[in-house]
């Protein structure tokens, strides 16, 4: 495995003593390359009004974990891989059924948790293993861990130069989008394949409870700062690393000392109240 800590140790050089742990480096290397996936992702999936996806995606975690656990597979293997099929299988019945995408969504949400939970409950030793993924924290990402970020950051990189358009047309218009020949099917599959990878990642840094509020919070304060759907996606990326940074850094001071994944969350929100102000004040004053 390649030696990814002279890179980190660049961060170093900064002036402030928390950056000058090993452990601090990884976590901000591990935020830079993880907090631009969750913006771009977002603004998609408030377009595609896939939130609740992301929320079961995120919840299956508990599955696949559980799963690991119970057959001896380490559970950074075992969840992705869940949280892959499940999010191809939420796609699939999506598009098979005449119900609701909520619906869909609910049903497969109540199911594997419901697993997760019954697998939890016979094995009662696993409720401890479970807590860090249910709180998550990126101050304990390993160099492999940000290997596979990196691996990840290039394929959704590539997907987006290529796909970015097509998938708002999607998310326009799915049915004149087939007609002007987007494989329709195969971007969905792929946008739930790669969503539910970066959901999974997610879990490791902030958790399942907050893993919706990573990829929405920042695309919505880039819907109210921008004019454009280009406009939303560089002002999620802004709102997004700029609170993964911030967060970070002022979760390790002194004076504060709080959870990492739950500062990033509140300075996103921060900057959301900032960018509802700002459209409130840009929007035109109806004459009373």
């Amino acid at each position: 495995m390649p030696d990814i800590s002279s890179i980190c140790h660049v961060f170093s050089l900064l002036p402030l003593d928390c950056l000058k742990l090993g452990f601090m480096q990884q976590a901000l290397m591990a935020v830079l390359l993880l907090m631009p996936m969750t913006a771009a992702l977002g603004v998609e999936v408030i377009s595609f009004r896939m939130a609740f996806f992301s929320d079961a995606i995120g919840h299956s975690a508990f599955a696949g974990v559980a799963l690991g656990l119970l057959l001896s597979v380490n559970p950074h293997w075992s969840m992705p891989a869940f949280g892959v099929l499940v999010g191809l299988a939420v796609m699939a019945v999506r598009r098979g059924s005449a119900l609701s995408s909520d619906t869909v969504i609910g049903i497969v949400f109540s199911a594997v948790v419901a697993f997760g939970l019954a697998v939890v409950s016979r094995q009662p030793g696993m409720a401890r293993t479970m807590q860090q993924f249910l709180y998550g924290d990126v101050l304990t990402v390993s160099q492999g861990e940000i290997l596979c970020l990196a691996i990840l950051f290039i394929a959704l990189l590539v997907f987006q130069i290529i796909g970015y358009n097509r998938l708002l047309y999607i998310a326009l218009n799915p049915v004149m989008a087939r007609v002007h020949g987007i494989n329709v099917c195969l971007w969905q599959y792929a946008f739930s394949g790669l969503l539910a990878l970066v959901v999974m990642f997610c879990v490791w840094t902030v958790g399942v409870l907050l893993v919706t509020a990573m990829l929405i919070v920042p695309a919505a304060a880039g819907r109210n700062f921008a004019r454009t759907a280009g406009g939303m996606f560089w002002w999620a990326q802004v709102v997004a690393i700029t609170s993964g940074i911030a967060g970070l850094l002022l979760s390790a001071q002194e004076w504060l000392s709080t959870a990492s994944g739950a500062t990033m969350i509140l300075v996103a929100c921060v900057w959301f109240a900032l960018s509802s102000i700002w459209a409130r004040l840009r929007r035109p004053h109806r004459l009373s």
